[in-house]
């Protein structure tokens, strides 16, 4: 794996995002319930106010996939959506071997998904490389994968 670009903290991470999605159209984000939504909502925000379509799909469940849209609390879930999209964004917390989705049948979703896309984009995002450790490019064919690390310092004062 090459490494195209480096940045520091979260603004570094959402602006090498919206690069990444410039020419999309139809962002899907999958992602596990309650760790990654608010990940997908911080993500989504920075493409408020553009004209892209933004989906959630949690896990596997293509079928309680909701729309994205901006209110004043933010980015936040929606009605019911289709899923299908020209980008589709796995987030690394469905590589964590407790949550037990399986790279293999997250291929089939992520093709089934792209399929009529003319230009398709896969993205992942990942802390600590996740989606790597768990051999995900093994399985999925990532265009990028967006692997931050995060330090944590609690200080007494």
């Amino acid at each position: 794996m090459e490494i195209i670009s480096t940045s520091k903290g979260i603004g570094g991470q959402l602006t090498e995002f919206r690069k990444l999605v410039s020419n999309s159209k139809k962002i899907t984000f999958i992602g596990t319930v309650g760790f990654c939504t608010p990940f997908a909502e911080l993500m989504a925000f920075v493409l408020r106010g553009s004209d892209k379509e933004i989906v959630f799909l949690p896990d596997l469940r293509a079928d309680e996939a909701r729309s994205m849209v901006f209110s004043s609390y933010g980015m936040q879930l929606d009605e019911k959506a289709d899923p299908a999209a020209d980008t589709v964004v796995l987030l690394g917390g469905l590589a964590m071997p407790k949550i037990g989705v399986e790279p293999e049948k997250m291929k089939e979703l992520v093709d089934e998904l792209l399929k009529d896309a003319e230009n398709k984009l896969i993205i992942g995002v990942c802390f600590q490389s996740m989606l790597i450790n768990c051999n995900w490019p093994g399985h999925i064919d990532f265009d990028y994968i967006i692997d931050a690390d995060m330090t944590n310092e609690i200080k007494k004062l």
